[in-house]
């Protein structure tokens, strides 16, 4: 029997789009970590794209969270057996946020636990003004296991990722933006607009560069501020050894547009 197609992606004009679509709610099925897992890895292979968009199908939900009702089955069997399993929803999102690529996620819905630590491993956040984002697991008696309480401290301190993990409570788009969760808000309907605008700039950069840049920050933000220098140096060593540098430069001197070729 033929398993539905609950993640698709599509390519245009060096941009890709990921589509979950798992109805009603778009929630993060055994089917859609197991395909997330094989689109990001196409993605990866594929020389050509330069962005990835990650969107839900639908009006209702970016990702309304995990498959609770599978929950049960991973209740009593042990510390060792419930690890994997937080290893192997992590795994898909591991994936997502060491693509080399600048990663943009359109929050067209609700995006709550497994949704908001996947909103999370992107790069950028687009939020919808009516969504509302955020990790309930502890309404369940649990608390997030795909990366939700370590990427969300990262990004927002460690204090407010405590209350609203503590807590449960979801934000509204405009709280997310106050704290730095979202980059951006735009009208229902409008974020993968917005996210295919930005997206369509970056690819007017070189690569190379883009990765490199991508590389340094997220490294060196783990890293002492010393260390983290030498890290941006060590890349910017690389950067300075592509051709899209050398086009660059002299695109600038000679005053015309830079035609990189992602070498």
């Amino acid at each position: 029997m033929n398993k539905v197609q609950v993640v698709s992606w599509s390519k245009q004009s060096q941009i890709a789009k990921i589509v979950i679509d798992n109805p009603p709610v778009n929630i993060l099925s055994a089917d859609v970590i197991e395909q997330l897992n094989l689109v990001i890895d196409e993605i990866e292979s594929d020389s050509e794209i330069k962005a990835v968009i990650i969107t839900g199908e639908g009006d209702k939900a970016f990702v309304a969270g995990g498959d609770i009702k599978g929950f049960p089955e991973w209740m009593g069997k042990g510390v060792d057996e419930a690890k994997k399993k937080s290893l192997w929803l992590q795994e898909p999102l591991n994936k997502l946020e060491r693509l080399s690529q600048p990663t943009i996620a359109a929050i067209n819905g609700v995006a709550l636990g497994g949704g908001c630590e996947l909103a999370l491993c992107c790069d950028i956040r687009i939020a919808e003004e009516q969504i509302k984002i955020g990790l309930p697991e502890i309404k369940l008696g649990l608390f997030p296991g795909a990366g939700g309480t370590q990427r969300l401290s990262r990004l927002v301190g460690k204090a407010k990722a405590k209350e609203m993990i503590f807590t449960g409570e979801p934000l509204s788009a405009e709280e997310a933006k106050q704290i730095g969760l979202v980059n951006h808000i735009v009208p229902k309907g409008k974020s993968l607009e917005k996210a295919l605008g930005i997206a369509e700039s970056i690819t007017n950069f070189s690569l190379p560069a883009l990765s490199f840049a991508k590389r340094s920050i997220d490294i060196g933000f783990e890293q002492p501020l010393e260390e983290g220098l030498v890290t941006e140096a060590e890349y910017f060593g690389h950067v300075f050894q592509t051709k899209d540098v050398k086009e660059g430069v002299n695109a600038f001197i000679q005053k015309r547009k830079p035609k990189f070729v992602d070498k």
